[in-house]
């Protein structure tokens, strides 16, 4: 789930200095296009898209210069190739899928119109929490555990707390288990969270702009290459 481009991300950041007390912090779950109808209508069309791995629907909606991966390599031939979209078993039905499920913020940079993003996490980022060291855990009631383990201690519960995190790929202690875990801090010791309940946000943001032809996908990138 953690992509690659992390790690080097992390160095072309603008990194702030995370207050005391980070994890006391929330980031609640909004979705500010909620009342457009336009995008309701969009979105339930590229769900449903999704679920049929329609690929054809995906290219007619992507901006020709979408943002991917890499800034520099921009546009819809990058973008088929960087999702290996020819391919039976492509990640971007499972990874837009999840973006779209968390929400959504608008966003608006220099010399670009205003996008709505999805997750909400990238446009409602604390601008003095510093991105790589920490995670937003996405839902409610997240257990943290003791150990890497669905059967070790119960320490407690989170619901979108902004949180320390130290290690965002931890295996099960079990090895036959393919759950992953992302180690935190959790009043002041090492806990964990399973991977699919906490986002980075620096991780990829899918991002649309409402245009008079209707809405396009102008990226799906992580933070550096917005």
């Amino acid at each position: 789930m953690r992509p690659l481009t992390l790690l080097l991300l992390a160095a072309v950041l603008v990194v702030g200095v995370a207050p005391a007390g980070a994890q006391e912090r929330k980031l609640p779950l909004v979705d500010e296009a909620a009342g457009d109808v336009s995008w309701l209508r969009f979105k339930k069309q590229l769900v449903g898209a999704i679920q049929k791995r329609d690929k054809q629907f995906l290219l007619s909606i992507l901006d020709r210069n979408v943002r991917n991966q890499d800034d520099r390599s921009r546009g819809i031939a990058h973008f088929r190739k960087q999702w290996e979209l020819d391919t039976d078993d492509s990640p971007v039905w499972r990874e837009l899928a999840a973006a779209l499920q968390l929400g959504g913020a608008y966003i608006k940079r220099e010399n670009r119109p205003r996008e709505l993003c999805a997750p909400y996490v990238l446009g409602r980022w604390p601008e003095d929490v510093e991105p790589f060291k920490h995670g937003v855990v996405i839902s409610r009631d997240a257990q943290v555990q003791a150990e890497p383990s669905n059967s070790a201690a119960a320490l407690g519960a989170l619901s979108y707390d902004i949180v320390v995190v130290s290690d965002w790929e931890v295996d099960d202690k079990a090895p036959e288990v393919k759950q992953k875990w992302v180690k935190i801090r959790y009043r002041n010791r090492d806990g964990y969270i399973p991977e699919e309940q906490i986002r980075s946000p620096i991780e990829q943001a899918a991002c649309f702009v409402k245009s008079a032809n209707g809405w396009r996908m102008t990226a799906f990138a992580p933070a550096g290459g917005e």
